[in-house]
């Protein structure tokens, strides 16, 4: 157990390490832009903890009401929130004045996958405290990272599935695959891939099987019998609901992190935050 322990700590110092390599790397890279950035018709603005913001072109997607499959407990802003027991969807047991720690992110963002690494036991243990109650707003931004593969909306929909169906496991199944996170501009995970993580995770046989076999897709993102239609309407309402969308981004009781004033890529930087948010 305590080397369990060790082990984790390991990979939080060694995610700490990667997020501030990061931060660099894009501190340069926006020295670089700035001096390049007259004449251009396009801006990209790059910041602490931003993989890239990408505008959602509105569409013929469904609106939220709309979508007749959805994991239940989930809210219509498209999250599944999860309480101090740990199951999807369900948040029994928090405090009358539990922050609500909304968190908007990808499954092939890397900024993502680093605040999952890092933020993860905090978040865990202010949830179990009943502190706060977490809202996952997996959605699907970055189809175009997977070399064709919709990847991020594969892992989705999965995502829906286990919050759906084995709602004990979901959050264990984000965490999982976070650590098994593909680098951007490659294939991704196949659905085989996926299904064995979410074993790892402690979901059952019967879900992960859907995953493995690709029957959790149907005939694809739009088939109104799977969960896909509701991954792709919460991926449009989270671009309406705030306006340009970023990955991750985190909400406070619907109030957007400060990140010059709480570095969640520091130790105590999100705590501290969320304390301050409860006043």
């Amino acid at each position: 157990m305590a080397e369990d322990r060790t082990t984790k700590n390991q990979r939080r110092e060694e995610a700490r390490l990667a997020a501030q390599k990061l931060k660099e790397e894009q501190a340069r890279k926006s020295r670089r832009q700035r001096t390049l950035a007259i004449g251009l018709a396009a801006v990209f603005v790059i910041a602490v903890g931003v993989t890239g913001w990408l505008i959602v072109a509105e569409s013929n997607q469904p609106e939220l009401t709309d979508v007749e499959l959805r994991p239940a407990g989930s809210t219509l802003a498209g999250a599944i929130p999860v309480g101090s027991d740990g199951v999807a969807g369900v948040t029994d047991g928090a405090a009358a004045d539990a922050v609500i720690v909304s968190v908007y992110s990808d499954p092939i963002c890397p900024y993502c996958g680093l605040f999952d690494q890092l933020s993860s036991a905090t978040l865990a243990e202010l949830r179990e405290s009943g502190d706060v109650v977490v809202e996952y707003h997996l959605i699907s931004l970055f189809d175009n990272q997977s070399l064709g593969t919709a990847f991020s909306t594969r892992a989705a929909t999965a995502a829906a599935l286990v919050a759906a169906e084995a709602p004990e496991s979901y959050v264990a199944f984000i965490d999982a695959m976070f650590v098994n996170q593909p680098d951007e501009g490659t294939t991704g995970l196949t659905d085989v891939e996926i299904a064995d993580i979410a074993r790892e995770a402690g979901v059952p046989e019967d879900v992960a099987a859907q995953v493995e076999s690709s029957a959790y897709l149907g005939s694809g993102p739009d088939d109104p019998t799977t969960y896909g239609p509701w991954v792709l309407a919460a991926t449009e309402q989270a671009s309406r609901d705030l306006g340009r969308l970023a990955t991750p981004t985190i909400l406070l009781n619907g109030e957007e992190l400060d990140v010059q004033e709480y570095d969640w890529t520091q130790e105590g930087g999100l705590a501290q935050a969320i304390e301050d948010a409860r006043g």
